[in-house]
């Protein structure tokens, strides 16, 4: 089965100037106190579970980072691409998390993921497992150096994505103060993504399988 067709980046961008942040400086000192700034403007605790669910996104990125700065050289060029769209992304994001959902439109409404962003996804999953084999066993994380990488962002994705259910039960998805729902659906479809990408890059050797019981006598 193969998924909708994918389009340009570009496309999703347009809507957005493409210098949306000016840092003169890092250090600001106004999160000494436990708290930091929303997208909105408002403050927030360090532990509050929104703020959890974007550094844990931020994590995803950074592992993603990681595996193509190590291994980037072991995986195909347009997958290489896909990673770095990916990246790009979750930026995306992490800017929906930090912004509560509101009822009425600003001037210049901030920037939100899409069921669009999700259908790249499960076209990219489509994509790149049509060409694997089946499974007839679960998958050890391991193998080549980029696999290995891949199975790390992985999990980092799938607690990113507990994480935002997380801030979802303590803030609803109402547009007054809300999660987007959209943003946990996106890391379930890149966990997903970041799976078969893993066993793509151990095409070569095969899978790492799973033997219950590690061969021991029953």
């Amino acid at each position: 089965m193969v998924g909708p067709a994918r389009r340009a980046p570009a496309t999703r961008l347009l809507a957005y100037p493409r210098t949306v942040v000016n840092l003169t400086r890092i250090y600001t000192r106004t999160g000494d106190d436990g708290t930091t700034s929303l997208g909105d403007f408002g403050r927030t605790r360090k532990t509050d579970p929104r703020l959890v669910a974007y550094a844990d996104v931020d994590e995803a990125n950074s592992a993603i980072g990681v595996a193509l700065a190590a291994a980037g050289d072991e995986l195909d060029a347009e997958i290489a691409a896909l990673l770095r769209r990916v990246q790009n992304d979750l930026f995306d994001v992490g800017a929906d998390l930090c912004t509560p959902l509101a009822a009425s439109r600003p001037a210049h409404p901030p920037l939100r993921v899409t069921a669009e962003y999700v259908d790249d996804l499960e076209a990219a999953c489509d994509r790149w497992n049509e060409a694997l084999a089946p499974l007839r066993s679960f998958v050890l994380p391991g193998g080549s150096v980029a696999a290995a990488h891949l199975h790390v962002a992985r999990t980092v994705t799938r607690r990113a994505e507990r994480s935002v259910w997380a801030a979802v039960e303590r803030y609803g998805t109402d547009a007054d103060g809300g999660v987007n729902p959209l943003t946990a659906r996106y890391l379930n479809r890149l966990s997903d993504l970041l799976f078969i990408l893993s066993r793509r890059a151990n095409v070569t050797d095969g899978d790492v399988l799973w033997s219950p019981g590690g061969g021991r006598a029953r």
